[in-house]
């Protein structure tokens, strides 16, 4: 099981506090995975310690990312309800 997969199960959040912001993260670390790989060939292999850094933006692994845009994006529109062992998302009422 993945590491982001298994901290979701247990409500980890990977949500930021606005979309703006997740989406800088995302563009920081695609951004140190595509320069680490594009300059292995001026800078050698060292170039590549920068692409750790981009699990560090990505808050794990880019599919964490992922979870947490879908979280950014629906939180407080999306609500979870559990009855009798089962689980739907349901539109949150507004308080």
């Amino acid at each position: 099981m993945a590491p982001c997969a298994s901290s979701v199960a247990a409500g980890r959040n990977f949500a930021s506090t606005s979309v703006p912001r997740h989406l800088a993260r995302g563009a920081i670390g695609l951004g140190l995975i595509i320069g680490s790989i594009a300059s292995v060939p001026t800078l050698g292999p060292a170039s590549l310690l920068a692409a750790p850094l981009a699990l560090v933006a990505f808050r794990g692994c880019p599919t964490c990312w992922l979870v947490g845009l879908a979280q950014t994006i629906s939180r407080g529109r999306l609500e979870r309800r559990c009855a009798d062992g089962v689980c739907t998302l349901t539109k949150a009422h507004p308080s």
